[in-house]
């Protein structure tokens, strides 16, 4: 598969992200060739297509977890795979990753999970880190489920925590695998966009 997304119009400063003629493959199979995309600093980039079709393959690549066959992924101008390993981990640390199953650690609870990136990139103090934690819980509606354990709250819920997490260093960039049924359905109940209403049945279109 060959696919170019439209950049016309962007120039070096408004682009935050650029894909450049990236060829991605396990072994000897060929999921997507000479993908190009600008994403623009500030702007929400949505990937779609069909189960299989490489979504998530291209964000592994996007996000330096998988190298490509060919191409770069470039931020701020500056190539990620041309980086040394100290400057690659230094990018890496300005991601935000929401995981399509919420990926928690069943053993910790929902503040233990959160609080992860946390104790390891910074050396705030434990009643500072606790704060974020609930206002980051709070964010996603779940405040007063600090002390609960994955396996003791719904698949949404758990999807809500991730993004709790995702959030919790304030990262440049975030990146959401599959949010729809879980976030945006919480999102929309909380805010309906303009011309949407909320109902005791949910959300509907004006």
């Amino acid at each position: 598969m060959r696919c170019t997304f439209e950049t016309q119009g962007m120039n070096k400063e408004e682009t935050k992200i650029e894909i450049q003629n990236l060829t991605m493959a396990y072994g000897s199979y060929v999921v997507m060739r000479d993908i190009s995309a600008g994403v623009k600093r500030g702007s929400i980039f949505i990937i779609m297509g069909n189960s299989g079709s490489g979504k998530s393959t291209l964000l592994r690549h996007m996000i330096g977890l998988q190298r490509p066959v060919q191409g770069d992924v470039l931020y701020d101008g500056t190539r990620f795979w041309a980086m040394d390993d100290e400057a690659r981990r230094a990018q890496l640390r300005k991601y935000g990753v929401l995981f399509q199953s919420g990926a928690l650690w069943s053993s910790m609870t929902l503040a233990e999970n959160v609080a992860l990136p946390l104790i390891e990139y910074t050396d705030w103090s434990g009643t500072d880190r606790e704060e974020i934690v609930r206002l980051k819980l709070a964010l996603v509606g779940l405040n007063g489920f600090e002390d609960y354990y994955p396996a003791e709250i719904s698949g949404g819920m758990r999807k809500r925590a991730g993004l709790a997490r995702a959030m919790a260093l304030d990262p440049e960039i975030q990146v959401w695998r599959a949010p729809w049924h879980s976030i945006l359905k919480f999102s929309f109940s909380m805010n309906p966009p303009p011309g949407w209403t909320r109902s005791p049945r949910g959300i509907s279109i004006s």
